[in-house]
């Protein structure tokens, strides 16, 4: 892609200057922040400043766009294409602004960017005895497909997405429908990620209205939507046929479906809409004749069509499970919400749930983490039953890996739900959604991991290529052309940007990328994964050039540097100053209130074989990061979580505490599960000046914790979660991962910030993250 860059007619003076036409890396930077983010009109009202008046060349918009054109780039052209449907006219010309879906397919399968986050060969992964299924390349029909292309050939799944959205609001009701297409080759971790630039606007499908009666408009819409797809698919139909000499067992449902399609249409006019659309109904079609995928190679509806979690479970939580729980709880459901610990990353619901119509997806995940255990003491033991298999169901869904036993788990869950469902409030369960929910493991089995497929991305894509782009256009009718520019601007900048690093580090003694990218492959830690892919390639192939290149966040790896335990499974970290310095015993017992801390320590020093020197101090964190391995992916390191060991304040009077769940190896070598809050964070120290030393033991920085006991030998039958008591109840926790037992209405003196101050028990809350519930799930099964 590069070398075909380095062919441009001006590659002779970018040999020396390779940020030419720009003068330089400033004047790029600064050409780039105007084009993305400035209007044509406040980019003309900014280059009229005196400031500007010696620099940068260009003087005017005009110059800037004009310079912009000439940079070496590999885009696509978009076309135009003036299309019609046979017997029916419009109210405006229909255009189809578009790209072939081919070369789309091509610039992504050769960006080089994506190389270390290719799949290319089905394979079998196996956890144990059970076949593990992750992507779609652990499948089945990966394997089925494979094997009938020639030897060299590899399979490429084409991935679409396709919504329509509003660009404006309150009035002028524009609305843009865009295509977005990515490849299955790029990993899942990868092309999930909208920062990962993985997908490619590939159409904007016309939005007609057509002079017709209003019930037929949407049949006529979503003709032409195939007739689009048709288009912008037709070279990938052709590279699909391409060396296919045999029919697999997947093609007989297409054919069967697409047969019935073909004699309705022998039989009745498909453009006589009133009778073709009655007939079809009859034989549950859509009324649509020529669908796109009609002679497309391995294409089967009832397969790519894939079950949608957000908008199938979050959207059926809160249209109807959520439902039922306001009309059981009423305002006791609010008063819940608001009185809940706020907690680091879950949204805090000030104002309760039950106002709230519309959420974002993110939302519907935070009450789902909690509502379970909020259900006590106001619903029938069956009631929380039903929620908790959903949202049982739910989780399950949403793993990255599955096997057998999950997706027998994701089965019971929902019989689960069909078994308790009628101690609700509703009667009448004839929901689609929850209908096909029936179908989410039989899919799973077809299309691999049901989260890689999730409309998060192609919503937030909605965003950043129809709703942002919109405002800097005049909003004239040919917004949709000027959105193209637009996007083709953003393209061309990237790649420019990745050129100019690249080119850069060539005219650099030592810097080969080639060779750098063979010397940091040994050395590339997870965290690299985690961040935008550019980034990481940047990184390998020069790494003194990511420093100017914006990307996300990168997961700082805390396993290099920090306190590692004894398996290397946890890491611990803190900040190389403490929060408080040498505080004596007493101090310190003072300042968090606990009597016994002294006691405590001679006791640990005891129990390790040392002594603990007499004139001691300790120095103090209030907080310190836990970073983990992943639960499904053993050797990805997840995000660091902030565990906080505030002293008693005027906020928090009896201390802000957090709670954490770990594994000790007890008497006999067997692990035992503890739940426990962290009280103190600190280190031994010696006086300057002292010739003691600290014992090794004592050496490292240590926790005091207090120890939280299980109620029961097993979890609650209804919730599913364990009930636990504090065994040091003046200090209560302070946790998502523990939610106070509710033994009925609240009192109006419960808030935030008392709210975990007045119960004795909690119910470990295993929805609390993914990875908790996994976690706890395989405590519960042991």
């Amino acid at each position: 892609m590069f070398q075909e860059m380095q062919d441009h007619p001006l590659q002779q003076a970018s040999e020396t200057n390779v940020w030419y036409p720009f003068d330089g890396p400033g004047e790029w930077s600064l050409a780039k922040f105007l084009v993305e983010n400035l209007s044509q009109m406040q980019i003309d009202k900014f280059l009229k400043l005196d400031w500007t008046r010696e620099r940068p060349q260009f003087k005017s918009k005009d110059k800037l766009f004009f310079y912009m054109q000439q940079l070496p780039r590999r885009g696509l052209k978009w076309q135009c294409t003036k299309l019609r449907l046979k017997g029916y006219e419009s109210e405006q010309p229909i255009h189809l602004i578009w790209r072939d879906g081919l070369e789309v397919m091509k610039q992504l399968f050769a960006n080089p960017i994506y190389a270390k986050h290719m799949c290319y060969n089905p394979h079998y992964i196996y956890q144990g005895q059970e076949h593990q299924i992750g992507e779609f390349w652990t499948l089945d029909d990966a394997w089925e497909i494979q094997n009938q292309l020639p030897e060299g050939a590899t399979i490429i799944p084409i991935i679409a997405a396709s919504d329509k959205t509003p660009v404006t609001r309150h009035m002028g009701g524009l609305e843009m429908h865009p295509l977005f297409l990515t490849i299955g080759n790029i990993q899942a971790d990868v092309h999930m990620k909208a920062t990962s630039h993985a997908w490619r606007c590939t159409a904007f499908m016309p939005i007609p209205t057509f002079i017709i009666n209003s019930d037929f408009q949407a049949l006529l819409r979503s003709c032409l939507w195939h007739k689009c797809m048709d288009l912008v698919c037709s070279n990938l139909k052709i590279a699909a046929r391409v060396g296919e000499y045999m029919v697999d067992p997947s093609a007989r449902m297409h054919y069967y479906t697409y047969t019935l399609i073909q004699q309705l249409c022998d039989r009745v006019d498909p453009w006589d809409l009133i009778v073709f659309l009655r007939e079809a109904k009859k034989l549950h079609l859509s009324g649509v004749h020529l669908p796109y995928w009609r002679n497309w190679r391995h294409s089967n509806p009832a397969r790519f069509l894939m079950p949608e979690i957000l908008h199938t479970l979050h959207k059926f939580f809160f249209d109807h499970v959520l439902k039922w729980i306001k009309q059981i709880m009423g305002h006791e459901l609010d008063i819940r919400f608001k009185s809940h610990h706020k907690c680091t990353g879950v949204h805090h619901f000030l104002g309760g749930v039950s106002h709230v119509n519309q959420m974002t997806g993110r939302e519907h995940r935070d009450i789902q983490r909690t509502i379970v255990p909020m259900l006590w003491g106001m619903a029938s033991p069956g009631f929380i039953r039903a929620v908790r298999a959903m949202i049982d169901f739910i989780y399950l869904t949403q793993n990255p890996l599955h096997t057998e036993s999950s997706i027998a788990s994701m089965n019971q869950a929902l019989k689960d739900f069909h078994d308790n469902k009628q101690g609700g409030a509703k009667d009448d369960f004839f929901i689609p959604k929850l209908e096909l929910m029936q179908s989410f493991t039989c899919a799973i089995s077809h299309v691999s991991s049901l989260m890689q497929w999730t409309a998060d991305v192609s919503e937030r894509l909605l965003i950043t290529h129809c709703k942002h782009p919109f405002k800097r256009t005049s909003r004239q009718r040919d917004f949709v052309l000027q959105i193209t520019h637009i996007l083709d601007r953003e393209e061309t900048i990237r790649q420019f940007d990745l050129y100019t690093l690249l080119s850069s580090s060539l005219s650099t003694p030592g810097q080969d990328p080639l060779i750098n990218a063979v010397i940091m492959e040994d050395e590339e830690i997870t965290s690299t994964t985690e961040t935008d892919p550019a980034f990481a390639w940047v990184s390998n192939t020069n790494p003194a050039a990511q420093l100017r290149l914006q990307a996300p966040r990168p997961v700082r790896n805390h396993f290099l540097k920090g306190i590692v335990s004894g398996n290397a499974q946890i890491a611990f970290n803190v900040t190389v100053k403490a929060d408080r310095n040498r505080l004596g015993v007493s101090q310190l017992q003072s300042l968090y209130d606990i009597a016994d801390l002294s006691y405590a320590l001679h006791h640990y020093a005891t129990r390790n074989g040392c002594t603990l020197p007499g004139q001691v101090l300790f120095n103090t964190w209030v907080k310190f990061r836990l970073q983990l391995h992943s639960t499904f992916h053993t050797c990805r390191i997840m995000p660091s979580q902030q565990i906080h060991a505030d002293p008693p304040s005027t906020n928090f009077p009896r201390g802000n505490c957090n709670t954490m769940l770990y594994n000790q190896t007890v008497d006999g070598g067997s692990d035992e599960s503890r739940v426990t809050q962290v009280r103190i964070i600190f280190q031994p120290t010696l006086p300057q000046g002292s010739r003691a030393q600290v014992p090794e033991c004592l050496s490292q920085v240590l926790v005091y914790v207090q120890h939280f006991d299980f109620v029961a030998p097993g979890p609650e039958p209804s919730t599913g979660m364990w009930m636990v008591r504090q065994s040091y109840a003046q200090y209560p926790p302070q946790s998502d991962r523990i939610i106070p037992v509710y033994q009925g209405p609240l009192g109006r003196d419960v808030n935030s910030g008392n709210s975990q101050e007045v119960f004795d028990d909690y119910f470990l809350n295993n929805f609390a993250d993914k990875e908790l519930y996994h976690s706890l799930s395989v405590m519960s099964e042991n």
